[in-house]
C-alpha cells in the first residue's frame, strides 16, 4: 500500500520532530551522550538482523524508496523508541538502496 503525498509529508515531519526533540532532550541531560560522528544534517539508522549502524543523510527521507522503508519500519517497531530509527530490511538490500540514493543525488548535484 502507497502512502499518499500528505501523508509522507507528514510522516517525514513526526520523524524530524521525534529526532530533534531526542536531540534537545539528550544535549540538555548529557553533552557526552550525542554521537559525535554524526553529521548535521544526516542521522543514524539500524538495519538488518545485527543492527549495523548506517549514517544517512535526512534530504534520502524523500525518496519513494524511503519512503517504503520508513513505512516497514513504522508498522514493525514504529516510532516511539529511544533505540534510533531501525529499519527491517537486510543489510544488502539497504546498501543498494543507498547506493541508487546516493547515485540519484550526485546526478540532481551535478545537472539539477
Amino acid at each position: 500500500m502507497a502512502i499518499r503525498k500528505a501523508n509522507k509529508a507528514v510522516l517525514i515531519k513526526q520523524i524530524l520532530q521525534k529526532c530533534s526533540k531526542i536531540s534537545k532532550k539528550t544535549r540538555h541531560e548529557n553533552e557526552e551522550l550525542l554521537p559525535s560522528d554524526v553529521p548535521k544534517g544526516h542521522f543514524a539508522v539500524y538495519v538488518g538482523d545485527n543492527r549495523r549502524r548506517y549514517i544517512v543523510p535526512i534530504s534520502f527521507l524523500r525518496s519513494p524508496e524511503f519512503q517504503m522503508l520508513l513505512q516497514s519500519a513504522e508498522e514493525e517497531f514504529g516510532f516511539d523508541h529511544c533505540m534510533g530509527l531501525t529499519v527491517p530490511c537486510q543489510e544488502q538490500v539497504f546498501e543498494s538502496i543507498l547506493s541508487i540514493l546516493s547515485s540519484r543525488y550526485i546526478l540532481l548535484k551535478k545537472f539539477g
